[in-house]
């Protein structure tokens, strides 16, 4: 497994622990925690560091764009997993430098945590999902 694919594994995985206890515990502490128990000789803190304070700091426009992109579910209403995936592949595909992560690496990254993380359809709809926000961004 790549670094950088770990990082995004380990800011998912605390993710998930933030949502599931409604964004009331610190983000920073939990990913600092995760980073610890499964970085091993880990080279990508920085990264990780910076797609969960870049999340946290655009939450509410990430998911407003996740709501217009998949209206037919809305954000509260998606599998804890499924939406964090969302969060985390926009975060790189609106915010991170193209030059660092393109848009197909953001999208690839998004679809294979979604397969390694998510339910049966996670992956598809990921897929979708990012797929649709992408045309947009082109236009």
């Amino acid at each position: 497994m790549s670094s950088r694919h770990l990082a995004r594994s380990i800011v998912l995985q605390s993710l998930f622990e933030w949502d599931f206890y409604q964004q009331k515990t610190d983000l920073k502490k939990i990913l600092e925690r995760n980073i610890k128990n499964y970085g091993g000789n880990f080279d990508e803190a920085e990264f990780a560091q910076r797609l969960s304070k870049g999340i946290d700091k655009h939450i509410s426009k990430l998911d407003k764009i996740i709501e217009e992109a998949a209206a037919e579910r809305p954000v509260n209403q998606l599998a804890i997993v499924d939406r964090n995936i969302l969060r985390l592949g926009l975060f790189e595909l609106l915010y991170i430098d193209k030059k660092e992560v393109p848009p197909k690496v953001a999208i690839n990254e998004a679809i294979e945590l979604a397969k390694g993380f998510g339910g049966e359809g996670s992956g598809k709809f990921i897929n979708g999902v990012m797929g649709a926000i992408y045309k947009r961004l082109k236009k």
